[in-house]
Formats: C-alpha cells, sequence, structure tokens
C-alpha cells in the first residue's frame, strides 16, 4: 500500500555508537503484530502523525533492549525532550527517532543531547 503523505516535522536521529546484531535480533522476536497498521492517505501536521504512530509498535525493540540497553537509554533520552511528540528505535536498532512539530525544534534538540559519544543528527 502506499505510504501516507508526510506533513512538514522535525525529525532528531540519534545512534548510541552500539552494534546490533540483526539476525539475533529476529531470531529473538516473540511474535510480530497481527494485522498491518492502518494509516490515513495523509496527515494534516506532525502532531496527528505522531498520535497515529504512537498507537503502533516496534516489534523488534523488546529484543533489541535485551542486546543493547543503552537504546533504552536514548529512548528515555530522546522523550524527555522539550517538543517531542514521539521517540521511537528505527528499524532493529541501534539507531532511534525524535519527531517533532518543526525542524527548528529538532534542530534545537542537538545541543542537549551533547558529551555522551552518541551520533546526533537533525
Amino acid at each position: 500500500a502506499p505510504a501516507p503523505a508526510l506533513p512538514p516535522f522535525g525529525l532528531l536521529l540519534v545512534n548510541p555508537g552500539v552494534a546490533v546484531p540483526t539476525g539475533r535480533i529476529f531470531g529473538a522476536l516473540a511474535a510480530p503484530s497481527g494485522e498491518p497498521p492502518s494509516l490515513p492517505p495523509a496527515w494534516d501536521d506532525a502532531r496527528a502523525m505522531a498520535a497515529d504512530l504512537a498507537r503502533l509498535r516496534n516489534d523488534l525493540e523488546a529484543p533489541a533492549l535485551r542486546f543493547a540497553p543503552v537504546i533504552g537509554e536514548v529512548l528515555e533520552t530522546l522523550r524527555a525532550l522539550p517538543g517531542v511528540l514521539l521517540a521511537r528505535m528505527s528499524g532493529s536498532g541501534a539507531t532511534c527517532f525524535g519527531l517533532f512539530a518543526t525542524q527548528e525544534e529538532a534542530r534545537a534538540a542537538v545541543p542537549r543531547l551533547a558529551g555522551r559519544g552518541w551520533w546526533v543528527a537533525a
């Protein structure tokens, strides 16, 4: 199915610099969620997009956290940032992302992650 049209939004990517064994992550997957998500053809704004995406989950997050607990620290840090609408792990990890209403908000968050040795890009 076609992906929904995206509204303007800000995106912050964070990788803690750890290797996550993709094969082992998939091998440790207990049971994937059932049905594919039902998403609209488009979102009016970033808040609506984040609200819809918040109802979904990444089934690979739990096994990835067992192999690389620092992913949990990244997610906790992202969720505490001012203006973040949603924070999740991307794919099988270890990169995580934060969604913001604007690109400016995402860029403003970058200095808050300095000094941790993580790769960060807005």
